[in-house]
């Protein structure tokens, strides 16, 4: 009967909406580290525990207040609370009740509710006896006012703030990661302290006319001595007894070092790592940027160029000069290969990136960034640099959207220099921003007051503006034999003036910065007379 009833929920909760969400909604409380609920909790529960050890140290000098008394009930209901949906999180006793079942229904063999309830219990003792959920329970134990002595464990509540400070998380994973390497010096340093204990006790025995009574007295001996703090009120007298405190000196001097070196090798993998999810938490606050992949040259133009135009983005690389020149001008920077999936889903592809900018010198790097790319957003925009021709191909199979010739621009402009200066000035310009002249595409949407508007018709001339080409994939438009192909797009360069503009057209303006300005603020006014007749 226990059983039926035990499967029965399980498979209820198993298909329960509610339920799910409601763990969902848990877990990013208490569990989940990119969860802003979790922060906020955080930092709520530090001020709690916070404002319970200060109320009952200041208790602890006075008489029984009934308020803090009352407050303090509150907190241990908080942290009782707490602890059981930590409980209840760490694993889910339906799925492990369903495969129990399942399983005997696979070998024809009996449901074993004994085998399912000591499966649980396994599960939750595994919790309980992890190190955070020992420091809950010692925790809780202060409250219990009849026993003065339990609340020796007061103290425990600031081993809480473990939990929900960051920054000392990261300093317990220090000690965690480097617990062979600790563990290693800690026997060691034990081993020398013994040796000291019983040799200094040996020279130093009041029978040598030394002040060391009993073991205990040399054991302390040897902890001042061996941690260099050498409080002075015991000290050798005998050529043996300070032989030893020279050898305890040496080697504490020793296990120093090495302790000082494990952890100040290990923080600074783990600062590199804190370094690198403060910047993926700045990133969260962005609603659309681009990412850049690899900032040598032409990754640098294209960062100064983005923040001209107040565009966010963020820069991957693997070198560590080009990294700390990235963050030196104050861009998001981090410093890993971005051909890895978990390095970029970590920089946001998904979560509001809408370009990847693959400006690394190598194309099979760029190639490799941008198949990885595309596999992980099939939606999002990407252009990339090649260095060599027959490599291009490859980039637009990979799925690039747009594929760029640093190489063979630069040579075209030397040519245009050669043949004529003056046009090349006028080119440099634009590129270095002199006299503020940009090259602008604009956008006509559907319904824009200038679709199916000729070029005659625009009048382009009356906001000091130059018409150099329209980019375009309407296939109305192939008549016109005078179209580059441009992957999936036609560039009609200077069009005649009975040339139609169509929806989704882009138009590619010359002008200066605040002739386009007043020009897109014409073009967002919805009437045609409006923007024609101002």
């Amino acid at each position: 009967m226990l059983g039926r009833w035990l499967i029965a929920v399980a498979y209820a909760l198993q298909q329960s909406r509610r339920y799910r969400s409601l763990k969902t909604f848990f877990y990013n409380l208490l569990e989940n580290p990119e969860s802003r609920l979790k922060t906020y909790f955080d930092f709520c529960m530090i001020a709690l525990i916070l404002a319970s050890v200060s109320l009952l140290v200041y208790e602890s000098r006075r008489a029984a207040d009934p308020l803090i008394a009352s407050f303090d009930n509150l907190v241990l209901g908080i942290f009782i609370l707490e602890y059981l949906l930590r409980a209840w999180l760490y694993n889910d006793n339906h799925v492990l009740i369903i495969k129990e079942y399942e399983k005997t229904q696979y070998l024809g063999c009996p449901f074993q509710v004994r085998q399912v309830l000591w499966d649980i219990l396994r599960q939750k003792f595994k919790f309980a006896s992890a190190p955070f959920a020992i420091i809950d329970i010692l925790a809780i134990i202060p409250s219990y006012r009849p026993i003065r002595l339990l609340r020796f464990f007061l103290l425990f509540r600031l081993f809480k703030l473990f939990r929900y400070s960051s920054s000392i998380k990261i300093f317990t994973d220090v000690l965690v990661s480097k617990r062979f390497e600790l563990s290693t010096l800690l026997m060691f340093m034990g081993l020398v302290v013994v040796i000291a204990t019983l040799a200094i006790y040996f020279f130093e025995s009041p029978a040598q006319g030394g002040k060391i009574e009993n073991l205990y007295t040399g054991f302390y001996w040897a902890i001042v001595t061996i941690s260099t703090v050498g409080y002075g009120d015991i000290s050798p007298h005998t050529v043996g007894g300070r032989l030893v405190a020279i050898t305890l000196i040496l080697s504490g001097l020793a296990v120093i070092a090495f302790f000082t070196s494990i952890i100040v090798s290990a923080f600074e993998d783990k600062l590199l790592i804190l370094r690198d999810n403060k910047t993926y938490a700045e990133l969260e606050g962005y609603r659309s940027f681009a990412i850049i992949c690899g900032f040598g040259r032409v990754g640098q133009e294209v960062a100064k160029q983005l923040q001209h135009d107040k565009h966010k983005f963020i820069v991957l690389d693997k070198g560590d000069a080009q990294v700390a020149l990235a963050r030196k001008a104050g861009f998001l920077a981090i410093q890993n290969d971005a051909s890895n999936n978990a390095v970029l889903l970590n920089a946001g592809i998904n979560r509001g990136a809408t370009e990847i900018l693959c400006c690394t010198g190598d194309d099979i790097a760029n190639v490799y960034i941008t198949l990885t790319s595309r596999y992980l957003n099939p939606t999002i925009k990407i252009i990339s640099r090649v260095n060599r021709i027959d490599n291009e191909k490859k980039l637009y199979q990979a799925g690039a959207d747009n594929v760029i010739r640093p190489f063979e621009i630069a040579g075209l402009l030397a040519a245009e220099y050669v043949g004529q200066p003056v046009a090349f000035e006028a080119i440099l310009g634009i590129l270095q921003d002199r006299q503020h002249l940009r090259l602008e595409t604009i956008l006509i949407q559907s319904g824009s007051a200038m679709e199916n508007c000729t070029i005659t018709e625009l009048a382009l001339e009356r906001y000091k503006l130059k018409l150099l080409g329209v980019i375009s994939r309407n296939s109305l438009h192939k008549k016109h034999p005078d179209g580059y192909q441009v992957k999936d797009q036609q560039f009609y360069f200077n069009p005649k003036g009975h040339f139609k503009i169509r929806a989704e057209d882009s138009l590619l303006v010359l002008g200066r910065e605040y002739s386009i300005e007043y020009f897109q603020a014409q073009l967002r006014k919805k009437s045609f007379k409006s923007l024609f007749w101002g």
